[in-house]
């Protein structure tokens, strides 16, 4: 499962992306949802492995009174107890974090997300097409958020439709005053008949939330073709960031409850009827998030010269060429598959 030739993404920063002016008030409407959804942990439930369903496994840590424990099996990472379907859909209906992110940081990051992640994952997505000859006909992307990736896809007229299946009225009409034809459902209650069948469906940065993933991606093969391509993105439970900083990576939240890595996502796909054509980690941040965390005190590398020298004396000169080695290694902390549903 060789990846593409990586299209040149631009340089990418945790600032440009988190608009720091407003960090402060993120980490205090953050704390208030967390404090929301401690609240009622007693409705948590215990489930196994999300990716290959095994119940063997062992604590990795905890963080904000969640339990994190990896697959003794496939080395996933996942929280166990979990929030219910019903308790995490209130703890989203009701989060001020993402009221903050809505109102404040993604519109004014939404310039740079769209020429420095949209962009460059549009052109991978087109290449592709091109490579496995799938025609760019129809686009479905799963929780758009803002809609910044599917405005661009129909705009750039590569795609002859473009809709999207997004459960929050907000979101939804954010997408729709940028034209783009939103069913504001859940998935698991569109109906397949309620959009044609997709060529393309992409998924960013969302499997990782939901309570189930397997019955997630089996919906979602509803609204795609047969030989169509499924693209997901998500965070890498086994990336540099998070196996070097365990519960002080940023990927590790209340509401990650699936930290997948590319084995075992690639296997769970390949048990839903995928043929998986690529998995690749083309992450962009590991070292500077690494980094954010020993200058704030948050990790200690006094005992490691290597860590110390390339993220922290000499990180002008070596951070990049290091960040290049962890996405080109399979150890970034984000990663991409494309599949083929057979």
């Amino acid at each position: 499962m060789p990846a593409l030739a990586e299209p040149t993404a631009p340089a990418l920063s945790v600032a440009e992306i988190r608009s720091p002016e407003f960090l402060a008030m993120q980490r205090e409407a953050y704390a208030r949802d967390i404090a929301r959804l401690q609240a009622r942990m007693a409705e948590f439930v215990t489930v196994p492995c999300p990716a290959c369903g095994q119940a063997a496994a062992h604590h990795a840590f905890d963080k904000y009174r969640c339990r994190f424990m990896r697959c003794d099996d496939c080395d996933t990472l996942y929280m166990s107890p979990r929030p219910t379907p019903a308790v995490m859909d209130d703890y989203y209906t009701h989060s001020e974090n993402y009221r903050i992110w809505g109102e404040f940081i993604f519109p004014r990051s939404e310039a740079r997300r769209r020429e420095k992640i949209c962009a460059p994952m549009l052109d991978t997505l087109l290449q592709a097409c091109r490579t496995h000859g799938v025609a760019p006909r129809h686009l479905v992307e799963l929780g758009p958020g803002f809609g910044t990736f599917a405005a661009l896809a129909l705009g750039s007229g590569a795609f002859e439709r473009v809709s999207a299946v997004e459960r929050t009225p907000a979101m939804a009409e954010a997408c729709r005053r940028q034209g783009i034809t939103v069913h504001e459902t859940a998935l698991e209650d569109l109906p397949a008949e309620a959009t044609d069948p997709a060529d393309v469906l992409v998924c960013f940065e969302v499997v990782e939330h939901v309570f189930d993933p397997a019955a997630f991606i089996a919906a979602a093969s509803r609204l795609l073709r047969p030989g169509g391509l499924l693209v997901l993105t998500c965070p890498n439970g086994n990336g540099f960031d998070t196996q070097v900083l365990g519960a002080e990576s940023v990927a590790v939240d209340t509401e990650h409850v699936n930290l997948f890595n590319p084995a075992s996502l690639s296997a769970l796909l390949q048990r839903l009827g995928y043929e998986v054509l690529e998995a690749c980690t083309p992450g962009r941040l590991d070292a500077e998030l690494v980094r954010e965390a020993i200058l704030e005190g948050r990790f200690d590398v006094s005992a490691q010269p290597f860590l110390q020298q390339v993220l922290v004396d000499d990180f002008d000169r070596l951070g990049g060429p290091f960040q290049q080695f962890l996405a080109s290694q399979h150890l970034s902390g984000n990663m991409r598959l494309i599949a083929r549903r057979t």
